[in-house]
């Protein structure tokens, strides 16, 4: 077996070996780097702006705006076939819808809705206690809500982290 070498090779490595060079490292940080992170402050200067180290929803935030930036290029302008790359998108746009969720925090609220609205005299600064009953069903909804939003954390997660099949959010590209 003869093994030969095209002119497109020789130019692949002469490209390399020029971008490994300081004056193109310099080229590079002015063209491009810059540009680019002052895009990227412009883009997340809201997300900046409200981050807070001591909480998570913040992280969230930076996250939910990264994907949505994401699911925008990969939908109108993707150029893998319309099949994958618009499952990945319904992905992304779920993880944004529950991340969204995540950030309202109104679990309670669906656990209401599934079972009662919350019987909570002792918090209208009445003068009369919770019954045995109220107590109960003030308990279930509170351990229902707990049930909503422990499983949409998963569903977040397994969405990142994706199937046998799909590379979840590794392969979240185009």
């Amino acid at each position: 077996m003869e093994v030969k070498f095209t002119d497109s090779f020789w130019k692949s490595l002469k490209t390399m070996s020029r971008h490994q060079t300081w004056w193109y490292k310099t080229y590079e940080l002015f063209r491009y780097k810059i540009p680019y992170f002052v895009e990227n402050i412009w883009y997340f200067r809201k997300e900046l702006w409200e981050h807070r180290s001591w909480d998570y929803i913040y992280s969230l935030a930076m996250l939910r705006r990264s994907l949505t930036k994401l699911a925008h290029t990969l939908e109108f302008y993707g150029w893998e076939v319309d099949e994958s790359r618009m499952e990945k998108v319904g992905n992304i746009k779920r993880a944004i819808e529950l991340i969204d969720r995540m950030r309202e925090d109104e679990y309670v609220k669906q656990a209401e809705l599934e079972l009662g609205e919350l019987k909570n005299s002792d918090w209208l600064w009445n003068d009369r206690d919770d019954t045995p009953e109220e107590r109960e069903h003030n308990a279930k909804v509170f351990k229902r809500s707990h049930e909503i939003k422990e499983a949409e954390w998963k569903e977040l997660w397994n969405l990142m982290k994706g199937g046998k099949l799909d590379g979840g959010m590794r392969g979240w590209w185009d």
